[in-house]
Formats: structure tokens, C-alpha cells, sequence
């Protein structure tokens, strides 16, 4: 263990500072040029670490001011809507955010472990290094892809250009890239540090503007036709949505809101019945099932399915002109919907008043849903957060649909951020994006990653609006995840390659 002397300390405490402050570039502050200077200060705090120990223990505080500051709302999840006890909540939520950090950590070890020559070292192989690392952390273990840096580049940023070609894992390596070139600029104000200066500036600009340059290249085309959806935001307090004293009322507002509705296609949030879909009433399902078909068109609803031999799914069932389909979730969310590890981690669910946590997964294999002339692909709450499991309904999905129910969070920064995740769906896929929320944030938006329109979060309400199909296919839809890794793979190899040469 590293003796925790002034320097040190002063140091870890700016390093966690910059890591908080990280978080002021994702929404709902939306700050995009922040994370650029924060990761180049990461990198000058490396640039000064005593040995690569020294260098993981400043990433690691990075990480736990990033992720301790960003995904603060785990603790309301467990404490206020879980029943966790508050000290229990607050020492899980921040066990929690210490393994997050270890991935940063990761990376000031690896950046001070393998040094090279400082420009290739900070341009290209320490920016691939962080890159590769937030992709293993968006699987392993199921997977926890919040917070990836590309994402602050959505949607204002020129760098979100870059997301239709390489998906967030490449814009990631780019503003990465572009935080090297800065830290080195910064560094080589002393006379001769670097040669060829004007070569990080030239790189910053370039990467830049090729940004802007990509922002105006369409990669998709409206099918031609226009479809009228209504995207039903019912408000349901999340310590009554599964009371049964409180399940009339809930059938009802659903069943108010959908009639009262002119569109063809009608989405309810994930699990907006909260209970089993073999235990809603016949003529409940019966009348949205009426009421769609009168518009020739189908309601999208969230509900708990439970088959006869007794697995049960989080699904979306689509009732009215079609034929009745479904969608069940396939990437579940750990200890929400299902228990890792049960017999280790038993005694920590116990404390959790949260209902239905052993669902089964629904196949990776399923396609969009036909309902109302266009091709749907659903993806429910989490699921958003996978860009390679999106891809897997197209290039035949014409649209995108995400049912959530983040009322866990409350009023935290959980649902901008999670609105910003699907922002870079739509961008990576040049798709409409739905979605319909208990609570917010409901919106629909645009294949250039923009909002269109929204509805104000803790509100009753229905937004309505026109939205056209879209075809044809990205090259992310093409390649996923693989260009970019390949380009951190690339980074990699060619400076040792280098460093082999130069005989270092």
C-alpha cells in the first residue's frame, strides 16, 4: 500500500475532483468539451506518477469521483425504493462504484507500466488501452456500460458524427485521442519538449472537423411512409405500482389514456400492468385490443408474462390489428430482475423490496415485431444501454422502441442520463427511437440523435407525434463494435511495433 504523504494526497483528491467533474458533460448538463479536459488532466496526473502503483491508485480515485458522482442514484434504488437500510445501501452503492473504478485503475497501471514515446504513448496507445477497458466493462459480469465517456459527445458534439461509423466504443477512442493531443500540448510549452508541435493541434482540428464533416452524411433513408404514435407516460409512484389496493386505478388511467388516443401505434412503459398478463382480464386486453383496431393500427404493452411451466418474462405483447406478438427481455439487470451468484449474495437481495427478481431471459435471437405497417425492434429499459444486442432486429427494424420504467431512480440523474443512451442508439442506428416511460423521460427522437419531442417528467401524459420508417444500414449496423476495436487493436500494436524499432 502506497504511504498516503501530502503530495499523494493532494494528488488522489484532484484526481477525484476530475473525475466528478467528468460527470457535467453527460445530461442533463450536457457539458461535451468537459470530459475532453478532465481525461487530459487524468493523463498529465499519470505523466507525473512516481511508478505505475502510484499511477493506478490516481486512476482509481478518478473513477470512484466519476462513477460515485454519476451513478449516485443506485443508493436511492436500494434505499428508498428497495427498503435497503440506509448505511447497508450507501456501503453497496459505493462497494459498487469502487469496482467500477478498478477499470480506470486498470488503465494508469498499464499507462505508466508500458511507457513509449509521449506522443504515440498518450495519442494512441494509453487512449485504446481506456477504450478496450470500458468495453470489458460494458460485458463483463453481464455487463455495466453506463457512463462510457462517448457518451457526453451526444447529441451536440462534432465527434457524435463519428457514431453512425464506429458506435460509442469509437467516439470514446477519439475524444480520448484528442485529450492525449492536449495533455502533450499542455506538456510541451516547455521549449523543445516535443518536436513538431503543430502536429497536436493539426490532430485535435482534424478529428474535429472530420466530426462535423460525418454529422451531414445520411445513412439512411424514410421508407415513405408515416406513422402517428402516442407514447403513454401513466406517473404511477413507484411505492404503489404494486400495490393491489392501487391495481384498479392503474387499469384504468392505461385504459383512459388509450382510448383517448387518435394514434395508430399506442406504447405503454415496461411493466405498465403490474401484474401477470394471464391474470388481466379478458375484456380489459380486449378493449385496447378494440380500440387499436379501429385505428388500424396496435398497442405496444409492458407487462409481466408468465408461461405454464412457471418461467416468467418481462415482456411487451402488441394487441390490436396484427396478430398478437411479443418481445421478452433478454439482458436482465443484476438483482433487479435476477440474482448472481444467490448463495454468496442471498442475505443482501433479502433486504430488497423488490418484486419479481428471478425472470428468465427471452432469446437473443428475436426480430422486430409487424404491427402497424411498420417493423418495431423493442428493447426494455437497460437493454438501450447494449448497442451490439440493438443491432441484432436490423437492418429490418424500421423503427426503435425502448419501454422503461425508471421511476427507481426518483428525481435523480438516472433518467437524462438514460435518455442520453438512447440518444446514441438512434445516431449508431439512424433510426426513430420511442420511448414510452412511467415517469419520464418519455420522448421521441430523431435519427440524428436529437430530441423531437418530450414530455415533462412526473406527469401524467400523452405524447403524440409523427414519425417516419426508416431503412437501409449503418456501418455500425454492418460491423458493431468490431471497427472500433479493431482501431484500438491497431493503436496498439503499431506503438510497440515502434517502440521494437527504436530498440526501447
Amino acid at each position: 500500500m502506497l504511504a498516503p504523504s501530502p503530495h499523494r494526497t493532494a494528488e488522489w483528491a484532484i484526481a477525484a475532483g476530475l473525475g466528478a467533474l467528468t460527470v457535467t458533460g453527460y445530461a442533463p448538463l450536457w457539458l461535451y468539451p468537459v470530459p475532453l479536459l478532465t481525461f487530459a488532466g487524468l493523463f498529465l496526473l499519470w505523466q507525473r506518477s512516481a511508478d505505475a502503483r502510484a499511477a493506478a491508485f490516481t486512476g482509481f480515485a478518478f473513477g470512484l469521483g466519476w462513477f460515485v458522482a454519476g451513478v449516485s442514484w443506485i443508493y436511492v434504488s436500494l434505499h428508498t425504493f428497495g427498503a435497503m437500510p440506509a448505511p447497508l445501501a450507501a456501503a453497496v452503492t459505493l462497494l459498487f462504484c469502487a469496482y467500477l473504478a478498478l477499470f480506470p485503475a486498470a488503465a494508469g497501471w498499464l499507462a505508466r507500466r508500458w511507457s513509449m514515446k509521449p506522443a504515440a504513448h498518450w495519442m494512441l496507445f494509453v487512449p485504446a488501452v481506456i477504450t478496450l477497458l470500458e468495453w470489458l466493462r460494458g460485458w463483463l459480469f453481464t455487463g455495466f456500460p453506463w457512463l462510457n465517456p462517448g457518451y457526453t459527445q451526444v447529441p451536440a458534439s462534432p465527434l457524435a458524427g463519428f457514431a453512425p461509423l464506429l458506435g460509442v466504443h469509437g467516439i470514446t477512442l477519439l475524444l480520448l485521442a484528442s485529450a492525449g493531443a492536449l495533455c502533450l500540448l499542455i506538456t510541451a510549452m516547455a521549449p523543445k519538449k516535443i518536436t513538431r508541435l503543430w502536429l497536436l493541434p493539426t490532430t485535435i482540428a482534424v478529428i474535429w472537423s472530420a466530426g462535423v464533416g460525418l454529422k451531414n452524411v445520411v445513412w439512411t433513408e424514410p421508407t415513405g411512409t408515416n406513422l402517428t404514435v402516442s407514447l403513454l407516460q401513466g406517473n404511477i409512484e413507484q411505492d404503489m405500482k404494486w400495490r393491489e389496493d392501487h391495481l384498479r386505478s392503474t387499469l384504468e388511467i392505461y385504459l383512459r389514456m388509450v382510448r383517448a388516443s387518435d394514434a395508430r401505434l399506442i406504447i405503454l412503459p415496461e411493466t405498465a400492468l403490474p401484474l401477470f398478463l394471464r391474470d388481466v382480464p379478458a375484456e380489459y386486453l380486449d378493449a385496447l385490443a378494440t380500440h387499436a383496431r379501429r385505428k388500424n393500427g396496435d398497442v405496444l404493452l409492458g407487462v409481466p408474462e408468465r408461461l405454464p411451466q412457471g418461467d416468467y418474462y418481462n415482456s411487451v405483447v402488441s394487441l390490436g390489428s396484427a396478430k398478437n406478438q411479443y418481445y421478452r427481455k433478454e439482458h436482465l439487470v443484476p438483482f433487479g430482475e435476477f440474482i448472481p451468484l444467490r448463495p454468496l449474495l442471498g442475505a443482501i437481495v433479502s433486504q430488497l423490496a423488490i418484486p419479481l427478481q428471478d425472470f428468465s431471459r427471452g432469446g437473443a435471437a428475436q426480430q422486430p415485431l409487424a404491427v402497424a405497417g411498420e417493423q418495431v425492434a423493442i428493447n426494455i429499459c437497460y437493454e438501450d444501454a447494449f448497442g451490439e444486442e440493438i443491432i441484432r432486429q436490423l437492418p429490418q427494424a424500421t423503427l426503435l422502441v425502448n419501454v422503461s420504467n425508471v421511476a427507481w431512480f426518483g428525481r435523480s440523474i438516472a433518467p437524462p442520463q438514460h435518455l442520453q443512451i438512447a440518444q446514441m442508439r438512434a445516431l449508431e442506428t439512424g433510426r426513430y427511437m420511442l420511448r414510452a416511460t412511467n415517469t419520464g423521460v418519455t420522448a421521441v427522437i430523431g435519427p440524428d440523435g436529437r430530441v423531437k419531442a418530450a414530455a415533462p417528467e412526473f406527469t401524467q401524459t400523452t405524447l403524440t407525434h409523427n414519425v417516419p420508417g426508416m431503412r437501409g444500414a449503418t456501418p455500425f449496423v454492418r460491423w458493431g463494435n468490431l471497427p472500433a476495436l479493431a482501431l484500438c487493436v491497431f493503436a496498439i500494436v503499431l506503438v510497440w511495433r515502434t517502440r521494437e524499432q527504436s530498440g526501447k
